[in-house]
């Protein structure tokens, strides 16, 4: 086997990474139409289903973007694993994510539960994430400064 000049494997694998996406949701059925839909857009995406679990994510490994639902079960779990994120030294891009239930319909059979994603929305969705991803990338590096 021969060994090639330059980058340690190490490396190599590391530059081969997708961006890393923590999307943190409390229900089950939003939370892998969302990691579906951001895996499918290029993304490696990391799941978490309480505030618990993605403090405990986020001290693990780094993310480059971690999205949190609004409707966390308790009333500032959203802003709090936000704020962790944030203070963490690789910071990595946030945001808040609303999941829309829709309302029942008066003597409708449809369960209160489901959640429906619109095809044409989905662009757009990757596009804000990638967004994201690209400002917090852009803050990281600082500028070249010029000879004088």
């Amino acid at each position: 086997m021969r060994k090639t000049a330059g980058r340690s494997g190490k490396a190599k694998r590391r530059a081969l990474e997708l961006a890393r996406v923590l999307l943190v949701h409390g229900e089950l059925a939003p939370r892998l139409a969302l990691q579906t839909i951001l895996q499918a857009g290029g993304y490696w995406v990391d799941a978490a289903a309480s505030p618990a679990e993605a403090l405990a994510k986020l001290d693990e490994r780094q993310y480059d973007l971690v999205l949190t639902d609004s409707g966390l079960r308790s009333r500032n779990a959203a802003t709090d694993v936000l704020a962790y994120a944030r203070v963490k030294d690789y910071h990595p891009a946030t945001a808040v994510i609303r999941s829309c239930h829709p309302a029942p319909k008066m003597g409708s059979s449809t369960p209160p539960y489901e959640m429906s994603i619109h095809a044409e929305d989905l662009p757009v969705l990757l596009g804000k994430v990638a967004d994201l991803i690209g400002l917090r990338a852009s803050r990281r590096y600082l500028p070249l400064r010029t000879a004088v």
